[in-house]
């Protein structure tokens, strides 16, 4: 199936989703809104996916929503507010806020790890993106901007909710307020970023490669390992524990622990089968 905002590609249990409308900066038109969703819950759904690879053609990465998606609601563009009927216009504000959050929850909810790869440009609704992404990487060209609030708006698809999970607050207040740039050299002292590379080639040749090391282990092991890291972020150290404890009772696999163990043993490539498909329908 043709997409016009990604080109998708599946090889060895890893799949490499791209971004290919470089000569707009892979701007987030009304369609990647549709797309992005659909597209990774349908990897998800499959159950044969073990790792999502997330980059982009071009100089850029990503430089967030396209003011056309603003400009084509008048509900959600400049002066709407003005054509009255107010609190309509709010709720229709706030349902289409709704709609676009769970395009990158998304990635949270995918039953296999997601990994950005970033190079150049990675800026307002992109930050949103990656924060719910499990890992980001980068070349040394990159930069981060929480760009919304230089045209007059507060972040609200999810980098004020997700990033100070990720890096200390202070640093996302300070980069909400101003909207500056913020380089991967700082992002990576930060730990927001995983790995800096040199350039866009070795940013994908080094991340298709821990891809592939994730993709090699138990796919239950690692499902059960994100939605435990999910649950904790958000939880009691002590809810977490009773949570990991209650998964591993129904989840734990003795078949995938002796293939693990056996294929250590006698040092060969474990074979693992793939996570059933999700019910259709459902």
């Amino acid at each position: 199936m043709g997409y016009e905002c990604f080109n998708l590609e599946i090889t060895d249990k890893v799949a490499h989703l791209t971004m290919n409308r470089p000569e707009k900066a892979n701007s987030m038109i009304a369609s990647f809104w549709r797309e992005l969703p659909e597209i990774v819950d349908e990897l998800s759904d499959t159950g044969s996916v073990r790792a999502l690879v997330l980059s982009a053609e071009g100089k850029h990465f990503c430089s967030g929503m396209d003011l056309a998606v603003f400009a084509s609601d008048p509900a959600i563009g400049p002066g709407g507010a003005k054509q009255g009927f107010k609190s309509r216009k709010g709720e229709r504000f706030r349902t289409t806020a709704l709609k676009l959050q769970d395009t990158f929850t998304a990635l949270e909810r995918a039953r296999m790890p997601v990994l950005s790869a970033i190079q150049g440009a990675c800026v307002g609704g992109a930050i949103d993106m990656v924060s719910a992404c499990d890992m980001r990487y980068t070349t040394e060209n990159a930069f981060f901007s929480i760009a919304e609030v230089n045209i007059g708006m507060t972040a609200d698809v999810g980098t004020l909710q997700r990033m100070p999970k990720l890096v200390a607050e202070g640093i996302v207040r300070e980069l909400a307020y101003t909207g500056r740039r913020w380089t991967a050299a700082e992002a990576h002292a930060a730990g927001f970023v995983n790995a800096v590379y040199s350039d866009h080639e070795a940013l994908l040749s080094g991340v298709h490669e821990t891809a592939a090391e994730i993709a090699s282990k138990s796919p239950m092991a690692i499902w059960g390992t994100k939605q435990a890291m999910h649950y904790t972020r958000d939880h009691s150290v002590a809810d977490s524990l009773e949570y990991i404890a209650t998964w591993n009772a129904s989840m734990l696999d003795p078949d995938d622990m002796a293939e693990a163990m056996g294929a250590q043993m006698e040092k060969r490539k474990a074979d693992f089968p793939d996570l059933y498909p999700k019910s259709p329908g459902l």
